[in-house]
């Protein structure tokens, strides 16, 4: 501290108070992030599995111990005053539930960052039941909620934008994940959600007519934002194929040949007719399933940013958390993502945080 500073009498600014709600894929690496983190301090874990409850979080999480041990109870930790909670817990299965939980973290005067919240990607665009109710959370709470991840994410919005910056005449924006999900630890995801192994005359939940749109709309109506550009429409594309073979892969079991082995969703953003913004979605549980369909140049999983102009440009991401499985690296970059922004979060004005109004996220406080 210099000797100015001291005769100003300015004092070091307070860490925040965080929580991680939930200890999944997504979850751990968001513990490990907090825990590196130089402006927050973790505080507590929520758990919904009782073999979790006492556990230390660094046990959880693959780091050294931090000393603070999960529970179930999270109306203790709101009730203690916390800053901030990264909620990571599932809203895929338990949508309700979830929506439930945000809105009493919100009102209890914890900011909120999270993955797990489709509607809020876009706060412009969010349903509007939900919309109201986050806002009166918020309004309640003087408290900010952001909804990011890495697809949708980051590299749905970000990126892209980012990479728009450097390339002329452009004809068209394409987010590509291009994933062999037998690497993905969520079985009942994969198989319920998705629907790999099911029958091909069975329409999964997450490729239903609407549903893509919901989910990866937000983040090309963001990208849309950033490049001054309106909508004309979004149109989905939705093209399932089935194993050739019968295979089985560890941890989820048999999956037969004839039922769904791969599928590519495209969701196209048009502007004048054509086009403009892509999310391309090239999804296997086998790998050689449909060959002529992207393949990725790392291993089992990649995301591309394609841009059409000149130059063609073509940026793969390839994360590697160190744990031998293709998504980590992905589910680390979400963590990261929204556990970096929760300090900004929390200087926000209360309500829904649209990803443009934050400013630029840096890795700055987690340097070693």
């Amino acid at each position: 501290m210099s000797s100015e500073s001291v005769a100003l009498g300015s004092v070091p600014a307070m860490n925040k108070r965080v929580v991680v709600w939930g200890t999944g894929n997504v979850g751990r690496p968001a513990i490990r992030a907090v825990s590196a983190h130089h402006e927050l301090d973790l505080v507590g874990v929520v758990v919904a599995n009782p073999d979790k409850i006492g556990r230390d979080a660094g046990e959880i999480a693959g780091i050294e111990p931090t000393g603070v041990r999960c529970t179930d109870d999270a109306d203790s930790l709101l009730d203690s005053g916390v800053d901030a909670v990264v909620y990571t817990a599932s809203g895929d299965f338990r949508p309700v539930e979830a929506e439930a939980d945000l809105e009493q973290c919100l009102r209890s005067g914890a900011n909120v960052t999270s993955t797990s919240f489709y509607g809020l990607l876009h706060p412009p665009s969010c349903p509007p039941a939900l919309r109201r109710r986050v806002d009166d959370a918020c309004a309640v709470g003087d408290t900010s909620v952001f909804v990011s991840g890495i697809d949708p994410g980051w590299a749905l919005d970000l990126l892209p934008l980012v990479l728009s910056g450097v390339v002329a005449d452009i004809g068209e924006i394409r987010a590509q994940e291009v994933f062999n999900y037998a690497t993905y630890d969520q079985p009942d995801a994969v198989r319920d959600l998705i629907g790999f192994g099911r029958p091909l005359d069975e329409v999964p939940p997450m490729l239903l007519p609407t549903i893509p749109t919901s989910v990866w709309g937000p983040m090309l109506r963001v990208l849309a934002d950033g490049l001054g550009v309106e909508l004309d429409d979004i149109v989905e594309d939705v093209d399932r194929r089935p194993l050739e073979r019968t295979i089985e892969v560890d941890g989820m079991g048999t999956f037969e040949a004839g039922t769904q082995g791969a599928f590519r969703m495209q969701i196209q953003g048009i502007v004048d007719g054509e086009p403009l913004l892509v999310v391309d979605h090239v999804t296997r549980i086998d790998d050689d399933a449909v060959p002529e369909w992207p393949q990725p140049e790392h291993g089992q999983g990649v995301h591309r940013v394609l841009i059409s102009g000149r130059p063609d440009l073509t940026v793969t991401i390839h994360g590697d958390d160190g744990d031998g499985v293709t998504a980590g690296g992905g589910n680390a970059t979400a963590a990261n993502r929204i556990v970096n922004a929760v300090p900004a979060v929390c200087d926000a004005p209360a309500g829904p945080v649209h990803p443009l109004d934050l400013p630029l996220i840096d890795g700055r406080a987690q340097l070693r």
